[in-house]
């Protein structure tokens, strides 16, 4: 396996142990939180087990060398190597448990979030949604009455065309009535005329 899986157990530094780590218990981190967390109590940061023992906290390379893996073992009876290799599996495990847990925490808590923001967008498409509606009535309306307004323009207009043939018809009229009255005079003129002369027509030899 890849030494990447293994994170610092600290959970604000999660940094990927690729070279040197302080292992401690069933937890491991890396150098700088190490130096950091590590007191006088000896407490683990992690689990807050009490580490009295010499060997309850190792400083080790994650990358030994081959003089290293063939010198660090050598000398011990099959059972203890077995126990060591046997344990140091335990630890490998126990890191990828809690690093699968952790990550189904992470995938959790953002399935989580995103179901929260899913609600909230719902909501805000729902309201949006009302506010749309209720626009669209209004608009209907605004459209109903500039239909209604146009439609009182229009008779007004026709109304007003009305009024102006009326208008025309009377201002014709007047000048009608003067013309008759002109001709009903020239009429009358000319027959007072003819009335005047015929006396002298009725002397005539």
């Amino acid at each position: 396996m890849d030494t990447d899986l293994l994170k610092c157990n600290r959970m604000t530094c999660r940094r990927a142990l690729t070279d040197k780590a302080v292992v401690v218990s069933s937890h491991i981190f890396c150098v700088d939180c190490a130096n950091e967390l590590f007191n006088a109590a000896r407490l683990c940061p992690a689990c807050e087990t009490t580490l009295t023992e010499p060997d309850d906290v190792v400083v080790c390379s994650l990358h030994p060398t081959n003089d290293y893996k063939t010198s660090v073992l050598s000398g011990l009876s099959p059972s203890n190597v077995l126990e060591i290799c046997s344990r140091a599996i335990s630890f490998w495990q126990y890191q990828i448990h809690q690093e699968n847990s952790f990550q189904h925490a992470v995938v959790r808590n953002i399935n989580d979030k995103n179901a929260q923001i899913q609600k909230q967008l719902d909501n805000v498409i729902r309201e949006a949604n009302g506010e749309i509606n209720i626009l669209n009535s209004k608009l209907a309306e605004l459209e109903t009455d500039l239909e209604l307004e146009r439609r009182k323009v229009r008779d007004m207009h026709e109304a007003s065309r009305e009024r102006d043939k009326e208008y025309q018809k009377l201002k014709v009229r007047p000048l009608i009535t003067r013309m008759q009255l002109r001709t009903v005079l020239i009429f009358c003129r000319r027959s007072t005329i003819r009335l005047n002369a015929r006396p002298y027509l009725a002397v005539l030899p």
